[in-house]
């Protein structure tokens, strides 16, 4: 009898082709999936909360595997991380119901980009952060961010390339912070759904708000124009961070 297994994982994305499996290339997906065949004795297909670009981070992507073997969760958390890159790494496991999918029973993703305002980019900040080298007003962003929250058409954040049937999406927090004492600005957006880039072309179209090219109340008009070329720049992939996603508690064994 297979179990199903909840994965609550972390990776550093810097030098992979994403979550997703593909033909070329280095996947978060596909390392887990032969981590775990090899664990488990036969093919094991993982099914991720959502898809992470190339380049992008992870501190709380989720999954789902089952597994055949008789193995607990403390032992998969071992046994898979001796398989891994020291860039991939299982935080837990836990048992789950059979009918348990880690997309579709997702209820609350938290996605954060970061940018680094200081003159000179850090070492050790390169790899995590956009380095936009100019004060930015974060008063400004933070109002714009804000009007971002509730039920609206993202079409205007859209990458191209979607095949999405609905646009339409809803966000409960939308935030800029400046992390105090330091060049770090942040912008955290949590939501139901994101659309693909979404994140990364609001933090591109907030950055221009900072910059003082536009308003704070242009986000609006952007918004209402549901044209991806009204807005701001694609933020680069590397600032981003998918913090974590959240499920019904209720639906627990």
């Amino acid at each position: 009898m297979s179990r199903t297994f909840k994965l609550t994982i972390a990776y550093d994305g810097t030098d992979f082709i994403g979550w997703q499996r593909q033909a070329a290339g280095v996947s978060i997906q596909g390392l887990l999936e032969d981590a775990l065949s090899e664990l488990d004795g036969r093919p094991v297909a993982v099914t991720g909360a959502g898809r992470t670009d190339a380049g992008v981070h992870a501190r709380g992507q989720v999954a789902t595997a089952r597994l055949d073997r008789e193995i607990d969760a403390a032992a998969v958390v071992r046994a898979v991380n001796t398989r891994l890159p020291p860039t991939v790494r299982i935080l837990e496991v836990s048992p789950e119901p059979e009918r348990f999918h880690a997309r579709f029973d997702a209820r609350l993703k938290t996605y954060r980009y970061r940018i680094w305002t200081a003159d000179v980019m850090s070492p050790f900040e390169r790899s995590y952060a956009w380095h936009v080298p100019m004060t930015l007003d974060t008063g400004a962003m933070a109002a714009a961010a804000a009007a971002l929250c509730g039920t609206h058409d993202f079409a205007a954040f859209q990458g191209t390339g979607s095949d999405t049937q609905t646009t339409v999406r809803t966000i409960v927090r939308s935030v800029v912070e400046r992390e105090p004492g330091s060049p770090l600005v942040v912008y955290e957006a949590a939501g139901e759904g994101f659309l693909r880039h979404m994140v990364r072309n609001v933090a591109g179209t907030l950055v221009e708000i900072g910059r003082g090219r536009h308003p704070a109340s242009w986000i609006g008009d952007v918004l209402a124009s549901r044209d991806r070329t009204a807005a701001g720049p694609t933020a680069p992939a590397h600032g981003l961070f998918l913090m974590a996603v959240a499920y019904d508690e209720a639906r627990r064994p």
